[in-house]
């Protein structure tokens, strides 16, 4: 259905902005932007595509952070805790693998990009009590890449791209003045930005921590783990500026969206097993 919709408005566009265009003789460049419409809706991308996607956000992300270095065996220790839930995710084979990196700031905040890339501020990290506190956070995001949350933006962003890209290259054949043509990857660069920025929709963060929930169970973790680290960020809401302020909804409505659906796992509570590897690898 969603396919057929996406014809539709192309074929509305070849109507309404093509069609004078056609009349001119000078439609080589509308066709070909029209081919790659269709090529992009029939062609889903594939998990490498999606790797080198994410990859290429991943690099947007380091320009404006830096990694945090200064204790591999901390980027180890959350690396080895992505794998245990990655087992029990709907998309395992995720390209090259999940990958869970800190970056070096002090604010709260978390992300996530296709095909595998999880990045966690160490600020976030220092103030997980527990294992199944920071389980909680990479659950949370290794959500939104199993969910595609990000792909879903990319293909509709695309897809829009595209028309605009042909709707400007008629209106600069028309004799429109000042008509620059924004390439396709400009465009795609331009939405992970914004995501970035202003995070996934509120619908999407319910979902991942719908999600996260049910990883956290698969793995034996704590499904409390995700609600301990939401009553942190509530308590210190007020004092921190950016990070998961303006990339997530209130921690007061995520806790209420969770605490509806975490009495449907039973879940053994093995965490004192964890409290010492924990102080280890945190360096407490």
């Amino acid at each position: 259905m969603q396919i057929i919709k996406k014809r539709i408005l192309i074929l509305f566009c070849i109507l309404f902005i093509v069609q004078p265009v056609l009349l001119m003789g000078q439609a080589n460049d509308l066709f070909s932007a029209l081919e790659r419409s269709f090529n992009q809706i029939e062609n889903p991308p594939t998990p490498i595509d999606e790797y080198y996607i994410g990859r290429a956000v991943a690099v947007n992300i380091l320009t404006t952070y830096e990694l945090y270095t200064a204790k591999p065996e901390l980027v180890k220790y959350l690396n080895l805790i992505c794998r245990s839930l990655a087992i029990n995710s709907s998309l395992q084979a995720v390209y090259n693998g999940y990958n869970v990196s800190i970056l070096n700031s002090q604010e709260f905040n978390a992300f996530a990009t296709p095909g595998g890339h999880i990045f966690i501020t160490k600020g976030l990290v220092e103030a997980a009590p527990s294992e199944d506190a920071l389980a909680g956070i990479i659950a949370h995001e290794m959500a939104h890449i199993t969910l595609r949350h990000g792909m879903k933006m990319i293909d509709e962003s695309r897809f829009l791209s595209e028309l605009d890209s042909v709707a400007q290259q008629a209106q600069a054949f028309t004799g429109s003045p000042n008509q620059n043509i924004m390439s396709f990857r400009n465009s795609v660069n331009d939405l992970f930005n914004t995501m970035i920025t202003n995070g996934y929709s509120v619908s999407q963060e319910f979902e991942a921590d719908t999600t996260a929930l049910a990883l956290l169970s698969a793995a034996g973790y704590s499904p409390n783990g995700l609600l301990d680290m939401l009553n942190i960020l509530q308590r210190i809401q007020p004092n921190q500026r950016g990070g998961f302020n303006n990339t997530h909804p209130s921690p007061a409505d995520r806790i209420t969206n969770a605490r509806q659906q975490i009495n449907t796992y039973r879940v053994p509570d093995t965490r004192s097993a964890r409290v010492n590897r924990f102080r280890r690898n945190m360096g407490n």
